[in-house]
């Protein structure tokens, strides 16, 4: 497991742009209104904050010198019923806005799974599987704060500033002007901060991919770690990439808490300021009152500000993540439905190469110019060595891939020009590596036709010969399987799968190596299952064991990029050719086991 292929830094594809927030932005419309009605409590919130500053000063001026104890208690009563407005609002703004912060989270990590869904499978070939995952659940998760306190609570913080500076304002303009003498040298220390926040939060987010990618990589290859005893070597491969992600992290978090000592320590200031100014002026043109109350409204507009402060930091974090969510949700599906596609009629089975070029690489073709004809009903069996284009056949078939050159038709429609759902649901395809899901035997085998019921699952399993097995285990159809069917053989997990793809009833049916991990006597039989399942279905079907093809229609002999060899066993082996001489090695050789 070399270090390399999975620590290596994503480079980002495109830089983030700021227009990016828009998109974000998009995620609050649907709860407009509900955040409407939170910003109304948010702003009678603010209105009965700002009462006790302007009481205090009514109180200091007027009352206790004139000695009004029925306007005092006044005053105290109204101060007291303000309290209790504030906490109900603050109650209300916490559970409103955690309630619609995490629907925007499930609306988000909603589409960028749905996106997945659509990419095409070398997307997923050419990146470690822990990376993707990482950006579903953990990227979205660091967005909850952003999305469940901040942009609310920024709207919140900026209308408690604009309420407070006019107070302020109404109060004495002079000193609200000494109030806001420091705020240019916050802006410019926060610009400087910001740049290296960024930075070092993409790196971070680098590190956390790389680690959570490894971790996944070896929970997933647990078995061939043990069988070979490198465990003290991934020992060291795991301590080097937790290393780089604890330094990334401690790095980023030493730049971002720069931030609040430099809002705490300006705040400060300024009412040092403000007490300087005030007791200088005091008695001239500032009452004892006017200064309390100013120190009063100096918190109400510092402790926002500093808010604001901590939503930027968590709005320069969220930016590194923010950059990869949409940069999986900016990837462009290589296979999708035409602007004009339509639902494919029911299928016949009749299918058609016709001069298909393809390769993976366009300038290494593994097809060239491949030209055939199958009709409904009919078994084709695709043998040949190893990397000879055999897969790729039935990749271009499900469209998994386009070709580069040619067409394949099914039922005399290019499958470009059709949709991608209507094409797939009429097709079964059974791979060698079969996915298992975690939960019962009969939820795996419904998964092929998810209204089907317990008896029509039980006459699939019984067909494919799996039903055996299967009432042998110790819940029988109830029976809970782990995570890809670990608890059972790769035979057994064929087996299911056969059930699966005779429940689905597919109209076009591909075996690729299906039949490779089942012993030698279930094969046999499962040969009567087998024929059952491609009965009135149009089949290919790709195995090394040439046993279980000897009934195909056709059989044709991949090699060099085209059908070297095409025709029935028979034909075949009379032609004394490539097949012939494949078939002839495996025969010596289970004469000679």
């Amino acid at each position: 497991m070399a270090r390399n292929t999975f620590a290596e830094d994503e480079e980002l594809e495109q830089e983030f742009n700021w227009q990016h927030y828009r998109r974000l932005g998009q995620y609050v419309k649907p709860y407009k209104d509900a955040i409407y009605k939170v910003l109304l409590v948010i702003f009678v919130a603010n209105i009965a904050s700002m009462l006790g500053p302007y009481f205090t000063k009514i109180a200091i001026d007027q009352v206790i010198p004139e000695k009004n104890i029925s306007l005092l208690l006044w005053i105290s009563g109204i101060f007291f019923v303000s309290l209790f407005v504030i906490a109900w609002c603050m109650k209300y703004r916490i559970l409103k806005i955690t309630e619609i912060g995490q629907d925007m989270l499930k609306d988000m990590r909603f589409d960028i799974f749905h996106h997945l869904q659509t990419l095409p499978f070398s997307y997923f070939d050419n990146r470690p599987h822990g990376k993707i995952l990482i950006r579903v659940v953990n990227y979205i998760n660091t967005l909850s704060d952003l999305l469940s306190n901040g942009l609310i609570n920024l709207i919140s913080d900026m209308m408690s500033v604009v309420v407070t500076l006019l107070f302020m304002a109404w109060i004495d303009p002079v000193l609200t002007l000494y109030s806001l003498a420091l705020l240019p040298v916050l802006f410019g220390l926060v610009m400087i901060i910001k740049q290296k926040q960024r930075k070092a939060y993409q790196v971070l987010s680098n590190k956390q991919s790389n680690l959570n990618a490894y971790i996944h990589e070896s929970i997933a290859g647990i078995k061939i770690t043990q069988s070979f005893a490198r465990e003290r070597e991934n020992y060291h491969v795991f301590n080097e990439v937790n290393e780089d992600y604890r330094s990334s992290w401690m790095r980023a978090v030493r730049i971002q808490f720069l931030l609040w000592p430099v809002v705490q320590n300006i705040s400060v200031l300024t009412t040092c300021l403000i007490y300087f100014v005030g007791i200088k002026q005091l008695g001239v043109s500032i009452s004892t009152g006017t200064l309390i109350a100013f120190i009063g409204y100096i918190n109400n507009f510092w402790n926002p500000v500093i808010n604001i402060g901590n939503f930027y930091n968590s709005l320069i974090t969220a930016t590194a993540y923010l950059e990869r969510i949409f940069e999986t949700m900016d990837e462009i599906p290589e296979i999708q439905d035409a602007p004009n596609a339509k639902p494919l009629p029911p299928m016949k089975g009749e299918v058609r190469f016709s001069e298909v070029t393809f390769g993976y690489e366009p300038a290494k073709p593994i097809l060239s110019k491949v030209s055939f004809h199958i009709t409904p009903g009919q078994s084709v069996a695709l043998v040949g060595p190893t990397g000879a284009g055999k897969t790729t056949v039935i990749n271009l078939l499900s469209r998994f891939y386009d070709v580069q050159a040619g067409q394949v038709l099914i039922d005399g429609v290019d499958v470009r020009e059709v949709t991608l759902h209507s094409l797939r649901s009429q097709m079964g395809v059974m791979l060698q590596d079969t996915f298992i899901f975690s939960g019962t035997i009969l939820e795996n085998i419904r998964y092929g036709k998810l209204d089907a019921t317990e008896e029509e699952i039980i006459a699939a399993a019984k067909i494919v010969r799996a039903h055996e097995f299967i009432q042998d285990l110790k819940d029988g159809y109830q029976t809970v399987v782990e995570e890809r069917g670990s608890t059972l053989s790769a035979g057994q997990r064929q087996l299911l799968s056969f059930a699966r793809a005779l429940l689905a009833d597919p109209k076009l049916l591909i075996l690729d190596e299906a039949t490779s991990s089942i012993d030698t006597k279930t094969e046999e039989q499962l040969q009567v299952g087998l024929q059952e399942l491609l009965k009135g279905r149009t089949s290919f079907i790709i195995a090394h064991r040439l046993s279980t093809i000897k009934n195909s229609d056709q059989i044709f002999y991949v090699d060099g990029g085209t059908i070297a060899e095409a025709g029935t066993h028979d034909e075949l082996m009379a032609l004394n050719g490539k097949y012939h001489h494949l078939y002839q090695s495996q025969y010596d050789l289970i004469r000679t086991n």
